[in-house]
């Protein structure tokens, strides 16, 4: 790569602008890719500063490096041996397509490795290749140090002896000691008959019969005296229409 090709390209990256359509950021199913603005009333069609510039002439790169990769080489896409023949490995630089399968790959890259073509995306044989993972330096850092202190208080709490009170009961004074009262020994307990059996032989003294009950008197019957009749009333004849009248 000459000098002069380096700075252009190195101009063309100062020159570049990206062209975002308008409200991409206000719907989540509008993508940055670039739309030409037709709204009647559309502000970045009127090119109004705040919503974005349009393309137009003085945002293209330079003639010379147009189209070219930074790495200083015109790209070509391969797909098939038949795309390797007649290219320049001073200008041109292989790209080999994401279809084209492990084992045909490694021929294409293999044959333009060979005649000095530049391959841009070389991959070992059957490893896929896979972007390395960034590290956060302060996360890191930080997960670090906690653990560097948690380890150092567990070595401390680890190193320091516990101490144990050795002094023995006799040593000790009448007042401290606690007397602890001794438990009661609980006796097993026996069954209801073996209780009955046994109270007999220890007492020696056979327990009376209960005596029975005794008869129910027969209730003596007393006679109910007969109360005296009431003599009857003699009847009041009904008086008659022609007795009043005689009376009278």
């Amino acid at each position: 790569m000459t000098t002069e090709i380096k700075r252009l390209i190195r101009v063309r990256v100062e020159k570049g602008a990206t062209f975002k359509r308008d409200g991409y950021g206000k719907k989540a199913q509008l993508s940055d890719s670039w739309r030409k603005p037709r709204g009647q009333h559309n502000k970045q069609r009127e090119q109004k500063k705040a919503k974005g510039a349009l393309p137009k002439p003085g945002f293209g790169s330079p003639v010379a490096v147009r189209g070219m990769h930074p790495s200083g080489f015109f790209e070509i896409l391969v797909t098939s041996l038949k795309d390797l023949e007649g290219l320049d490995p001073k200008t041109h630089a292989v790209r080999i397509g994401g279809t084209v399968g492990d084992r045909k790959r490694m021929i294409l890259q293999e044959t333009a490795l060979a005649s000095g073509i530049k391959v841009l995306n070389t991959r070992s044989a059957g490893i896929k290749e896979t972007k390395p993972k960034k590290i956060d330096v302060k996360r890191f850092s930080a997960d670090k140090k906690k653990k560097d202190e948690k380890a150092a208080t567990k070595s401390k709490t680890s190193e320091a002896p516990v101490k144990k009170d050795t002094k023995k009961a006799k040593d000790m004074p009448k007042s401290d000691k606690k007397k602890t009262p001794a438990k009661p020994t609980k006796k097993p307990a026996k069954p209801k008959s073996e209780k009955a059996e046994k109270t007999p032989e220890k007492t020696g003294i056979t327990t009376p019969a209960k005596p029975a009950k005794k008869a129910a008197k027969p209730k003596t019957e007393t006679p109910v005296e007969a109360k005296p009749k009431a003599a009857a009333k003699p009847k009041a004849k009904k008086k008659t229409g022609s007795e009043v009248k005689k009376h009278e």
